[in-house]
């Protein structure tokens, strides 16, 4: 099922990462490309709601759906992180642990998978509190201005995209945790 409304929105991601980089290299005034890129990423991150909603309400639910999702979510996310840290909006050292702490996981998932253990390593409620944090803290960041003249958006995505780190850090501990006694039987073997 490679195009149905819910896979074509997945698709739109990912073909959406090459345009809301390409905002600030259009020379647009500073503003108008941090207006242009955070309506992009707010509008992009929907699509991801979106496409689940979609995939249980037409019965369009697939396996390739089902792995397509995550990587535009992760790739979306790194694109965005790499941009941040272009603009000095976000420090390496956050971008590094997230973007580290996704391919490890997604790797752990992987081999989970192929060894018919996927259930100890399922979405968990702090994978997804640290998604929603993270996709709070980079429009915010994106933005870097002050929204409805008072909320200071690069102060607000600093802390939070601190926080998405830590958050980060602990959910990743945690799955390790689930998968490690998986990993010491087949270790042994």
């Amino acid at each position: 099922m490679f195009f149905t409304v819910p896979t074509l929105l997945t698709w739109t991601r990912i073909v959406a990462i090459p345009l809301l980089v390409g905002v600030f290299y259009l020379g647009l005034a500073p503003g108008l490309q941090n207006l242009v890129a955070t309506v992009m990423f707010v509008v992009f991150a929907a699509t991801d709601w979106l496409d689940g909603f979609l995939a249980r309400k037409l019965d369009q639910a697939s396996s390739f759906g089902a792995f397509l999702d995550p990587v535009a979510d992760k790739f979306l996310v790194c694109a965005s992180l790499l941009v941040l840290v272009h603009l000095g909006r976000a420090d390496v050292f956050v971008a590094l642990i997230i973007i580290g702490r996704e391919i490890a996981i997604s790797a752990l998932r992987e081999w989970m998978a192929q060894i018919g253990a996927s259930r100890s390593v399922a979405v968990h409620m702090l994978g997804k509190i640290k998604t929603t944090v993270q996709m709070v803290a980079i429009p915010f960041l994106l933005f870097d201005g002050r929204l409805f003249g008072a909320i200071d958006t690069h102060l607000w995505g600093t802390w939070l995209i601190w926080i998405a780190a830590i958050l980060t850090v602990w959910s990743m501990v945690y799955y390790l945790r689930k998968a490690l006694p998986e990993i010491r039987s087949r270790v042994k073997r």
